[in-house]
């Protein structure tokens, strides 16, 4: 907890920092009592792309383009949801049939020691606003409006 107030002192000193949102930040940080700990344990400096979602308009034609292309073997589906994850020994590219095609749906970063409150707690604080998703998981979205995934490692 230590770094936190250390990092909001330093921010009002300079100036980065009004005193309102010094005490509200205070404030919030002392009323989450025993679960700051926990968020001093998620570690983004640890994280990893875990896929990327990309809308496609002909699911088999796409599947048959990564398998030949970078010899991508199907790693699993949702059929209702029309869901394929493509890749080697986890999912790398996550083909889902939407409009428009040829977008990035989402791209997913996996972090150590996950876990949603946590998360949740890091990303607000630090002015993110967390979202919950389409399909799954924590997201977040960034200066450009691209929906980030934040989940856990498998």
């Amino acid at each position: 907890m230590e770094p936190i107030i250390s990092n909001f002192l330093t921010r009002f000193e300079k100036g980065s920092l009004g005193r309102r949102d010094l005490v509200r930040g205070l404030a919030m940080l002392a009323a989450s009592g025993t679960a700051a700990p926990a968020q001093e344990n998620i570690d983004f400096k640890g994280a990893n792309i875990d896929h990327v979602s990309i809308h496609v308009a002909d699911l088999q034609r796409s599947v048959d383009f990564y398998q030949k292309m970078f010899g991508f073997s199907l790693v699993s589906q949702e059929q209702p949801r029309e869901i394929i994850r493509l890749g080697n020994t986890k999912t790398l590219v996550s083909l889902n049939r939407g409009s428009p095609a040829g977008i990035v749906d989402h791209f997913a970063i996996e972090i150590p020691r996950f876990s949603r409150e946590s998360a949740v707690r890091y990303l607000t604080q630090r002015g993110a606003t967390p979202l919950e998703g389409d399909y799954a998981g924590l997201h977040v979205k960034d200066p450009d409006g691209i929906n980030v995934q934040i989940s856990s490692q498998s």
